[in-house]
C-alpha cells in the first residue's frame, strides 16, 4: 500500500494486532467467566474514558441477554452486594476510579472480573480473574495507525462481544429473543 492509503494500512494493522492480542485468551478463562455470569445475582460494569464506552456497550448486550445489569456511576443503579459480578475494563489497570471500584467491590464480597492491558497493575490485585489484553507495542506503526489505547480498547470490545456470543449460546438465546429486550422507539 502507498503512503496515501493510511486508512487501509491502519485497518490492516489494527486487525492483525487484535487477532494476536485476543489469541492469548484461554478457553479455561472463558469457561470460568461463563460460570460466574450464571451464578451472579446481578452484573455491574465499569470503565473510565474509552474503556467506559466499551463497558457500556457490553452492559447493553447483557441486558439484551436478560441479565440484570447496571453501569457503575450512572444515575440509575443499585448497590453492589455479595453474590454480584463486577466487570471492570481498564487499559492501564491504574486508573484511580477503576482501582477504587475494584477494591470496594471486593470488600463488599462481589466477584471481580477485570479486563486490562497490564498483568502487574493495581487493579489485578483485586481481581478473581484478570483477562490481560496486552496491547503494548513499541513499533512506530502503532503510533501512526492505532494511537494511545486503541489496540486495547478494540481488543476489549471484541473480547466482550465474544463473551456475549458464549453467554448467548449457553443461555439458549437467539438474536430474535435478544431483540425482544432491545429498547427502541422506532416506528413499525
Amino acid at each position: 500500500m502507498n503512503n496515501l492509503d493510511t486508512f487501509h494500512e491502519s485497518l490492516k494493522y489494527i486487525q492483525q494486532k487484535t487477532i494476536n492480542i485476543l489469541n492469548t485468551v484461554t478457553r479455561k478463562d472463558i469457561e470460568k467467566i461463563n460460570r460466574w455470569f450464571f451464578k451472579a445475582n446481578r452484573i455491574f460494569v465499569y470503565g473510565a474514558g474509552r474503556s467506559g464506552l466499551v463497558s457500556k456497550a457490553f452492559a447493553i448486550r447483557l441486558v439484551h441477554l436478560g441479565f440484570q445489569t447496571f453501569v457503575i456511576g450512572e444515575t440509575i443503579g443499585a448497590p453492589v452486594k455479595k453474590g454480584d459480578l463486577v466487570c471492570i475494563v481498564s487499559g492501564s489497570g491504574e486508573t484511580i476510579p477503576a482501582v477504587m471500584t475494584a477494591e470496594i467491590a471486593k470488600n463488599l464480597g462481589a466477584t471481580l472480573m477485570v479486563v486490562t492491558g497490564k498483568q502487574h497493575s493495581r487493579i489485578t490485585k483485586f481481581a478473581d480473574i484478570a483477562i490481560v489484553l496486552a496491547a503494548d507495542c513499541t513499533e512506530k506503526e502503532r503510533k501512526r495507525f492505532a494511537p494511545l489505547g486503541t489496540l486495547f480498547e478494540a481488543s476489549a470490545w471484541i473480547f466482550l462481544d465474544g463473551i456475549i456470543a458464549e453467554l448467548m449460546k449457553n443461555k439458549k438465546e437467539t438474536e430474535e429473543s435478544m431483540r425482544s429486550r432491545h429498547a427502541t422507539l422506532e416506528l413499525p
